[in-house]
């Protein structure tokens, strides 16, 4: 289960949303809410390599949006699902996490970056 920060009507409001199946379940203020989304999971960061098990390769933005923050430097050493950095896509912050062990070896993006589907967000070796 993921939590968010949304603003309604100018009020904050955190939002807790978990994914079964197909759907979202989407609790606020005591009430579950349940979402058809037709989810794919091809929202997580894609990891292009020719060598995968080798910890090299490249992530890519699942989804367009643009950077909220870069939360890793160059040179870095990550284990498999560290945060590596945020994009907020439909008003919503979504956390891209590190698909693999490895070291952070080149940044493509900086905050407030544009970024589209398929853009390389940074190169782990």
């Amino acid at each position: 289960m993921e939590e968010f920060k949304v603003v309604i009507d100018g009020k904050e409001h955190t939002v807790s949303v978990e994914e079964e199946g197909n759907k979202l379940k989407i609790h606020l203020e005591g009430k579950t809410y349940e979402v058809d989304a037709g989810l794919k999971k091809q929202q997580e960061p894609e990891l292009d390599s020719t060598a995968a098990g080798s910890g090299e390769g490249t992530v890519k933005a699942a989804l367009p949006g643009i950077i909220f923050s870069v939360d890793v430097k160059e040179g870095q050493s990550v284990k498999k699902g560290d945060k590596l950095l945020s994009l907020v896509a439909m008003k919503m912050e979504n956390q891209v996490k590190a698909p693999i062990d490895g070291k952070i070896k080149k940044i493509h993006v900086k905050k407030d970056d544009k970024v589209g589907r398929g853009d390389v967000l940074l190169v782990m070796g």
